[in-house]
């Protein structure tokens, strides 16, 4: 009776914090021959579709490093769009494996969704874009200002806490879609923009004229990007975690799409755990020995990544800042492989 009971509890739990996730997906993605990734859609550097059809971006990039990781190829993804406020629903109702989709790791959202955040994959903040014309030089001259912000994120409740805490006067205006946020910026309904200081660099190359806005120096939250997962699947949650550390420990290893055959070769007892000529921690994932070849030749490692989607020689013109890996001088730290 005792564990029909628990049972019971488990399923009640399942009701309300959204269905786990059964034990398999790792076998659901490989019987149905490709990866489902949640993304974003409409936000250019980061996750993205060309006129003809060709996703590009940041995020897109782990999606496939993922798919790599399983199948040795990267194509074989599904990009879902999703908004800030379909994203959780679709990953909980299984209509996608994997949301890595700008998305910030929150207590809630890790207690509350039957969801699991991975790993942060990107450190960003909130901030704000203004014209020129209003000649501001700070985000505490916002004051009684109106506020474009997309609704159903934790951006506008950073913005209503960040008005408050500085006894500033707000007027948001909110859109469900962050195209229609931004249009309505464009079109002058509001005097301010806010979003993810990284998509603040995104969205200023869709406005009409792009040269006649400004990114306000305040920072105003912290915004940890994650790939999320739902509950109850270890080694799946494992290998989305493990794909990301697995391109920061190669990009820190100074390991590339150009000089992987090479380091395959290498008796550094570190890179051969990594690249998989030693142990079998790949086949621990459920993966084969080579599933960090297989990321890095495919995709490249993270540094890579960073610099062709968003880096200094993209329109974004990101720099890595605390994105950079913790040896110089940045947030990133990747556990070892051993």
């Amino acid at each position: 009776m005792k564990r029909v009971f628990v049972a019971i509890l488990a399923a009640c739990a399942a009701l309300t914090t959204g269905a786990p996730a059964s034990a398999a997906t790792l076998d659901t993605v490989k019987a149905r021959g490709s990866l489902n990734c949640g993304t974003n859609g409409q936000l250019p550097g980061f996750a993205m579709p060309d006129a003809q059809g060709v996703w590009t971006g940041f995020d897109v990039e782990l999606c496939r490093a993922v798919a790599a990781a399983i199948f040795n190829d990267p194509t074989k993804v599904k990009f879902v769009a999703l908004t800030a406020k379909d994203r959780f629903t679709a990953l909980q109702a299984g209509d996608v494996d994997v949301l890595i989709r700008n998305t910030t790791w929150t207590l809630s959202r890790d207690t509350q969704l039957g969801l699991n955040a991975t790993s942060t994959y990107y450190y960003d903040g909130q901030g704000f874009i203004v014209r020129k014309s209003l000649k501001l030089n700070s985000a505490l001259e916002l004051n009684d200002a109106a506020v474009c912000v997309q609704q159903g994120t934790t951006t506008e409740l950073n913005l209503s806490d960040y008005f408050r805490a500085n006894k500033m006067r707000l007027k948001s205006v909110t859109f469900a879609t962050l195209d229609e946020a931004l249009k309505a910026y464009d079109t002058g309904r509001c005097d301010a923009y806010t979003t993810d200081a990284s998509q603040l660099y995104s969205v200023r190359l869709k406005l009409a004229r792009p040269d006649e806005h400004v990114v306000l120096p305040e920072i105003i939250s912290k915004e940890p990007f994650a790939a999320f997962v739902r509950h109850g699947d270890d080694q799946w949650f494992d290998i989305v975690r493990w794909v990301v550390f697995a391109m920061l420990n190669a990009e820190e290893f100074g390991i590339t799409k150009a000089n992987i055959d090479e380091q395959a070769k290498s008796d550094n007892p570190e890179i051969k755990r990594l690249l998989g000529t030693e142990g079998n921690f790949g086949e621990a994932l459920g993966l084969t020995k080579d599933w960090v070849v297989r990321i890095v030749k495919l995709v490249g490692n993270y540094g890579e990544v960073f610099e062709r989607t968003i880096g200094q020689n993209t329109p974004l013109k990101i720099s890595r800042g605390q994105n950079a890996l913790w040896t110089k001088g940045g947030l990133h730290y990747a556990p070892p492989v051993r």
